[in-house]
């Protein structure tokens, strides 16, 4: 009997990452991360409504490497995340590579407070009703961090809140 369950138990936890992969459920490359498909694919450029005014413009249509910090006051993740990307950003610089955040889905007020309460020194576009956020980058949730090369393709896509070694690493890559 034991034998027969822990053979069912096998069968099931195959079937299900069986039916996770073909319904599109996370597959992972050798690095152990997830793989997104908008890796390897070209973003068109983009301007918004800057949180705090003006205009914010994709870093790449002036040729820079760029990292996308997606996040919303109301994220819970993000709430956590922000503030160490923010330190990290402030203490480090951002040297070539441009940081922008896009605050998804939000109210103006309530993003204001959020980045100015964590620090927030790098560029953030407002994007309230999701044109960026789910139009282009057809994320559901947040956060996301999309690191970009110089022209606009998509180097890699960090799924969920990011470390800040991740965010290193990543910010070191686009810079080699």
């Amino acid at each position: 009997m034991f034998i027969s369950l822990g053979i069912g138990t096998v069968v099931a936890v195959a079937l299900i990452a069986v039916v996770s992969v073909v319904t599109g459920g996370k597959v992972t490359n050798s690095s152990n991360s997830p793989r997104s498909a908008l890796q390897g694919k070209s973003i068109a450029t983009f301007s918004a409504s800057g949180l705090d005014g003006g205009t914010q413009k994709a870093p790449w249509s002036n040729g820079h490497p760029s990292v996308l910090v997606f996040f919303a006051s109301w994220c819970t993740p993000c709430q956590g995340e922000i503030p160490k990307i923010a330190k990290y950003v402030s203490s480090h610089g951002e040297g070539k590579v441009q940081v922008l955040g896009i605050d998804a889905g939000d109210q103006r007020a309530a993003a204001q407070a959020f980045t100015k309460k964590d620090h927030v020194t790098f560029a953030v576009a407002f994007d309230p009703n999701d044109a960026i956020t789910a139009g282009l980058f057809k994320f559901a949730a947040l956060p996301e961090t999309v690191f970009l090369n110089s022209k606009g393709v998509v180097e890699n896509v960090h799924v969920g809140a990011i470390s800040i070694a991740q965010l290193a690493s990543g910010i070191a890559s686009l810079e080699s």
